[in-house]
């Protein structure tokens, strides 16, 4: 089955954090906070993917207070913090929402993501993802993580789905 077939058939994308939807970087004060940047684009993507009624995941390794605002933020229901076992956490999550690993698509940028892309129906990754991932996925997005790559491929899944990839206008 070619990738416009297996898109068609994705009821649910998992993101990675670090180097997915933000570009990898860590922000420290000198009193030892951290900060991460997020993409407006990609979270108005992440939007788009949800009005679309596909279901939406974070997992990621960090247990960051930024990343639980952020999708509070956005709305997804399903953040995972803290995972070191994220193979784990994806066949739990498929089973909670009663959702076939071949209908799942995951986007990671490094190794730590590759047991878990590896049992997911698509595999995709920024352009600037790891050479192991990259070799893994059916789909290297064009732009790096955290700088539109989420938002790319959500634009191809909706577009594939036939689904709408605006928002009406509201001022």
């Amino acid at each position: 089955m070619d990738i416009q077939e297996k898109l068609k058939q994705i009821q649910c994308v998992i993101f990675d954090v670090d180097g997915t939807l933000t570009d990898g970087s860590m922000y420290y004060t000198a009193q030892g906070d951290f900060m991460k940047r997020f993409y407006v684009q990609d979270g108005m993507g992440l939007t788009l993917l949800a009005r679309a009624g596909i279901e939406i995941a974070i997992i990621t390794s960090e247990n960051s207070p930024i990343v639980a605002a952020r999708a509070q933020r956005l709305g997804i229901k399903h953040t995972i913090l803290g995972c070191r076992a994220k193979k784990q956490a994806v066949e739990e999550l498929v089973q909670k929402l009663n959702i076939e690993l071949p209908y799942v698509a995951y986007m990671g940028d490094d190794i730590n993501d590759e047991a878990a892309m590896k049992i997911c129906g698509i595999k995709v990754c920024p352009s600037d993802a790891v050479s192991v991932i990259k070799t893994l996925s059916d789909y290297i997005c064009t732009r790096a993580g955290g700088r539109g790559a989420a938002r790319e491929f959500i634009e191809l899944l909706l577009d594939a789905q036939e689904k709408s990839n605006t928002l009406p206008i509201v001022w």
